[in-house]
C-alpha cells in the first residue's frame, strides 16, 4: 500500500469537492481508510509544495508520481486509490 498526498489550498471550491468525494469512496470501499492520505495546504507550507511539480489544486500524488491534477470527479479519486492499493 503506498501513500497518498494530496495539495489543497483552504477555501477552494474544488478541493472541499474532492474531500467529500474521499469521504464517500471510503465509506463505500472501507479498505481505503486504511490508506496513508497526507492532505497539504500549500500556502500553509510552500516551501514543501514548491517541492513537486503542479499547477493546480487539489493535486494528488501516490508515493512522488503525480496521478491527477486539477477540478476531479468521483471516478478521478476513485483512481488515486486504486493507484495507492496496488503493489
Amino acid at each position: 500500500m503506498k501513500s497518498v498526498l494530496m495539495f489543497i489550498i483552504e477555501g477552494c471550491p474544488y478541493c472541499k469537492k474532492a474531500l467529500r468525494y474521499m469521504e464517500e469512496i471510503m465509506e463505500e470501499t472501507p479498505k481505503y481508510k486504511e490508506i496513508p492520505v497526507r492532505i497539504v495546504d500549500e500556502n500553509l507550507y510552500p516551501e514543501f509544495a514548491e517541492e513537486y511539480d503542479y499547477y493546480y489544486v487539489p493535486t494528488y500524488f501516490v508515493e512522488d508520481e503525480k496521478v491527477h491534477e486539477g477540478a476531479a470527479e468521483k471516478d478521478d479519486i476513485r483512481r488515486v486509490f486504486e493507484k495507492a492499493e496496488e503493489e
